[in-house]
């Protein structure tokens, strides 16, 4: 056999994949904002569930037994609503995905009606009767996003049912917690009444407005992700090309 030096492979750069700041999405920064709004929250107006002396139980005494479904299908709206939204979950597990999204369209028409007999029975205590009308519209847009969400995803439209559920958390879960962080971190919710019941149309009036921004800011982050990736792979192909060479 002879033994001769053989031709210099050319050196073929790596290509290493595309790893873009995952931990940046808006719908990460989003959730880490609900999250902390949730710990606010459970302080400051929630802390009554711990404390049977506090005066909230008188509060609740007369409608208690219809607060009960309403809050815990409106808890477990809001703990099982972001995990729709978890591209892992969705493409990992797709029938827990599918588990959790029912069970978040049950807790959505079990929690929204309720609202409004609830208010109802707050107008005993002093609030006025356009609080219950606006409960009553904000039940019915939370009930109205999930429903077209539902439809989408039973005609296979996936990319618009995750629109809707965007729009359906925003328009219940989300207003709960914005309206008593609001109302708490300003003092406006020892003001009355009246300005509470200004915060809860505020918060409901802009609710689909905020879930379409954040679904803006998602569309732009996928699309500079597509863009700086196409780029990337782009430099990678010329500096391959010069090695070769």
């Amino acid at each position: 056999m002879a033994h001769g030096i053989s031709p210099a492979t050319p050196r073929v750069a790596k290509t290493l994949p595309f790893r873009p700041f995952s931990w940046l999405r808006p719908k990460y920064l989003l959730f880490g904002f609900i999250g902390m709004m949730l710990a606010y929250v459970l302080m400051h107006d929630e802390s009554f569930l711990v404390n049977p002396k506090d005066p909230e139980w008188l509060h609740i005494q007369s409608f208690r037994w219809w607060l009960l479904p309403h809050g815990l299908a409106g808890a477990c709206a809001l703990l099982l609503g972001p995990m729709q939204f978890s591209d892992r979950l969705r493409q990992r597990y797709v029938k827990l995905h599918r588990i959790v999204g029912r069970i978040y369209i049950a807790c959505v028409f079990i929690a929204a009606p309720l609202g409004p007999y609830i208010q109802h029975a707050d107008e005993r205590l002093g609030d006025a009767r356009s609080f219950t009308i606006e409960t009553m519209f904000q039940g019915g847009i939370w009930m109205l996003t999930t429903a077209i969400a539902l439809a989408f995803i039973l005609k296979g439209k996936v990319q618009q049912h995750r629109q809707w559920m965007t729009r359906s958390f925003g328009t219940g879960p989300l207003i709960f917690l914005e309206v008593r962080v609001i109302g708490g971190l300003t003092g406006w919710e020892n003001l009355g009444p009246h300005v509470n019941e200004i915060i809860v149309w505020a918060c409901t009036a802009s609710s689909l407005l905020i879930a379409d921004l954040v679904l803006q800011a998602e569309e732009l982050y996928r699309i500079r992700s597509i863009r700086a990736k196409s780029q990337s792979n782009a430099r990678l192909g010329e500096r391959n090309m010069e090695v070769s060479t």
